[in-house]
């Protein structure tokens, strides 16, 4: 392995050196493009290591760039960390990206201010923004979806699309598509769920077999009761509702989704 001080208008020549050197004293075929490199750019204040790690970068400054072909399309995108194969392979212009782990990120091409950390999160991602995802798989698919925030392996696996989502635990929301707006808390919350939106599942389990309906699960496993009729009580008073409402809980007053608001109601 050798050490070099590059600037991005000389790294073609020294490649060709290398190759070159190689041919005349070992009589080897060389690798397409493969340089085994480590070093500093010390115009754009960028740092590599690994093979062909941020070959191609010609103005982009501040990344960091380590593993084999790291950042390696990366041209003028800037403060981006890629450690891991392929992190960040394919990022364009994409800037504060941080891409940890084997093919983190790797098709991200002008996504911004990501963080995947853990083996091909956010695999899939292209133009998706403030995505940050922990633990294998999670956010695997997401394309173009941003502001989604997924904690455990798989979790939010099959999200393509789907905006300021948060799932929290193994394979939570893990089939979602294009649902938005949800919120997953506890292993296989929400875990079937792929179109519906603003949904709340706390719990292990909680809303697992929710696919395209918009609910709210306080805790997993409550009871679910019909009132024929019920009264609300709020800051502004107690009125009466006389169509029916769903209860959840088993005692008579427990919270209710009205309207997507959250309310207390009990029996009159």
């Amino acid at each position: 392995m050798e050490t070099i001080t590059r600037s991005a208008s000389h790294l073609r020549s020294l490649l060709n050196i290398f190759i070159v050197t190689g041919l005349v004293c070992f009589g080897v075929t060389p690798r397409a493009h493969a340089a085994c490199l480590q070093g500093c750019d010390t115009v754009n204040q960028n740092t590599f290591l690994g093979e062909d790690a941020l070959m191609n970068n010609t103005t982009g400054p501040g990344d960091t760039a380590v593993g084999s072909e790291a950042l390696l399309n990366n041209t003028t995108g800037q403060a981006n960390t890629a450690t891991g194969l392929e992190a960040l392979m394919s990022n364009t212009d994409g800037f504060g990206n941080t891409a940890t782990g084997w093919k983190a990120l790797l098709s991200n091409t002008s996504g911004t201010a990501n963080t995947g950390c853990g083996e091909v999160t956010l695999y899939a991602n292209t133009n998706g923004s403030n995505n940050t995802t922990t633990g294998a798989g999670a956010l695997l698919a997401n394309t173009t979806g941003s502001q989604n925030t997924s904690n455990g392996t798989d979790s939010l696996f099959s999200n393509t699309t789907g905006d300021n989502n948060t799932a929290v635990g193994v394979v939570a929301l893990t089939v979602n598509s294009t649902g938005a707006s949800n919120t997953a808390t506890g292993f296989e919350a929400l875990q079937n769920n792929t179109t519906g939106g603003s949904n709340t599942g706390n719990g292990a389990s909680a809303l697992a077999n929710n696919t395209i309906e918009t609910e709210t699960s306080l805790l997993a496993l409550l009871r679910v009761r019909i009132l024929p009729r019920a009264i609300i009580t709020s800051t502004s008073g107690i009125r009466e509702l006389p169509e029916k409402v769903v209860l959840f809980g088993s005692e008579p007053a427990g919270h209710i989704r009205r309207h997507s608001l959250p309310v207390f109601v009990g029996c009159q």
